[in-house]
């Protein structure tokens, strides 16, 4: 009996995915483990592999498309399914496969059978980088975004079935040849402003992003801590390993090595809150947050207690390099109860993070800088970089935090004790 194949929930919450390379084509036979596509979501490009085997009988969602989770994306024929087997499965999933319009069929008659099906547009001038009298193809959402941009789809070269445009496509060529979008007649951005801008559509990372933050702000009582913390002696440890090591490691290596330490130091703050008990985890793994093109990635350092600090450096650079080039593993970026996150490097000197759900506590990285401080009763100056804990109140109280502050900034201003 032929099977459909459903868009599968990745990640942990994920509503949604998208679709960005199928590895199989129509009549491959395929066996369970076989990678089947490369799903986009909101933290990661991961591939999914098939769970049945089979012979790939249709495709029903093409590469760029945004598909909700649960809903139909292939289907799978079995020995001795006929054509009829095959249809029927198809037409259970309520996607009709596209027809192919005749050169004579006029607009009018040609209907769409999905959000993004094909339906035929008349260029508007006959000069079209697709030959001389060839007619356009495009999705009923490009020809509505096209519309409102006041977009000539003539120049934008389409990568769906033959040579359909689909929303991929049109977003990367807004973004390629940053169209500018005029008002819309009778608007109120109309009225209120006659200024050009750009409009650079959501990928479907960065609407997750905007969703989970959203909700992580809205939903999850966070408190905060700042500590000042004196690292003339970290950035001496630090300098002295690389030259003796002939290695290269961060600033940020070292504070995840110090916030690994805290944890196990008070491991009560190394916790996760859930509606139905509080689960405190055994070792340190420490999320990082990664910005890229797309979005923001938090890959997961695992058992940092156990770790060198060289260690952490080499492992967070692969992390980083792959969540740059888009190759980053769903179980890279699973688990954590902890997260750091840094803009030291961008000069900023102070700031408070959002929490990263279902994490309860993130560390924002602020720059060292000099600064004059009191010691003694003398003034001196020193080296300081400021560091804001973001926590969870359901999971850690105010004491909590402090203890956990204290434990990390004793860890951070005594760098060799972190090479033991």
């Amino acid at each position: 009996m032929a099977i459909v194949i459903r868009m599968p929930e990745v990640l942990a919450g994920a509503l949604e995915g998208v679709i960005s390379r199928w590895a199989v084509s129509e009549g491959d036979q395929v066996a369970v483990g076989d990678v089947l596509c490369e799903i986009e979501t909101d933290k990661a490009s991961v591939e999914y592999q098939a769970e049945d085997s089979g012979v790939v009988a249709r495709i029903v969602q093409k590469d760029g498309e945004l598909v909700d989770v649960g809903n139909p994306i292939a289907v799978f024929s079995q020995v001795g399914d006929t054509e009829a087997d095959v249809e029927a499965a198809v037409a259970s999933t309520g996607l009709t496969e596209e027809r192919k319009p005749s050169p004579e069929a006029p607009v009018e008659e040609l209907r769409a059978v999905s959000s993004e099906a094909a339906v035929e547009i008349q260029p508007p001038r006959s000069e079209s980088p697709r030959g001389e009298g060839l007619r356009i193809y495009a999705s009923p959402i490009v020809r509505k975004l096209a519309s409102e941009r006041g977009i000539d789809l003539t120049g934008i070269p389409g990568s769906g079935p033959s040579g359909r445009i689909v929303r991929k496509d049109l977003e990367e060529f807004m973004v390629t040849e940053r169209v500018a979008i005029s008002p819309l007649q009778g608007s109120a951005s109309s009225v209120a402003s006659t200024a050009e801008f750009i409009e650079i559509p959501h990928s479907s990372m960065r609407r997750a992003i905007a969703r989970r933050l959203s909700e992580s702000k809205s939903t999850v009582p966070h408190f905060y801590v700042t500590e000042d913390c004196r690292v003339d002696r970290l950035l001496h440890a630090r300098a002295e390993v690389n030259e003796g090591l002939g290695v290269k490691t961060s600033v940020n290596d070292w504070v995840i090595k110090a916030v690994g330490r805290a944890l196990m130091s008070v491991p009560q703050a190394n916790v996760m809150w859930t509606e139905s008990a509080m689960r405190q985890f055994s070792q340190a793994d420490v999320s990082v947050a990664v910005a890229t093109d797309g979005g923001l990635y938090t890959p997961v350092v695992r058992g940092v207690n156990q770790l060198t600090v060289v260690e952490i450096g080499q492992i967070v650079k692969d992390l980083a390099e792959r969540a740059r080039s888009g190759s980053i593993k769903q179980q890279d970026i699973e688990g954590g109860s902890f997260a750091v996150t840094n803009l030291g490097m961008f000069g900023t000197q102070e700031f408070s993070a959002i929490l990263n759900p279902p994490q309860s506590g993130i560390l924002a990285v602020g720059a060292a800088r000099e600064k004059a401080i009191v010691i003694d009763g003398q003034i001196t100056v020193g080296q300081i970089m400021t560091v804001t804990l973001s926590a969870d109140h359901r999971a850690v109280d105010g004491a909590l935090a402090a203890q956990w502050m204290s434990a990390f900034k004793a860890a951070i201003e005594n760098p060799l004790s972190l090479l033991l």
